[in-house]
């Protein structure tokens, strides 16, 4: 079964059963999502690690050591990746905002 997953610009290519998300001309190498693993959500490398655990780390203020320390399997270069997925799937998009005053 393949998925398309679709986050503003982008096409999905079919990779061992695991699709990887291609966006805008950049291709997200360690991203990956396979519709019978952690219910297709984006995942780092194909394993079962959600891009969104990982930014949520970063936001929570954690230092890059900590979240290796904390999935060993993670690489730098998978945080920085995640960073950047996290940011093209938001770009564009009219978000919620409330007015602090």
């Amino acid at each position: 079964m393949s998925a398309h997953v679709c986050y503003t610009r982008c096409v999905s290519q079919e990779c061992n059963g695991m699709t990887k998300v291609v966006e805008a001309g950049m291709r997200y190498t360690r991203i990956t999502v396979n519709p019978a693993q952690m219910g297709g959500v984006p995942c780092i490398r194909g394993l079962r690690i959600p891009v969104a655990t990982v930014v949520a780390m970063v936001a929570e203020g954690m230092a890059e050591d900590e979240i290796l320390a904390a999935y060993p399997d993670l690489e730098r270069e998978d945080i920085r990746e995640a960073l950047h997925f996290a940011a093209e799937a938001v770009r564009e998009r009219e978000l919620p905002l409330v007015n602090a005053g």
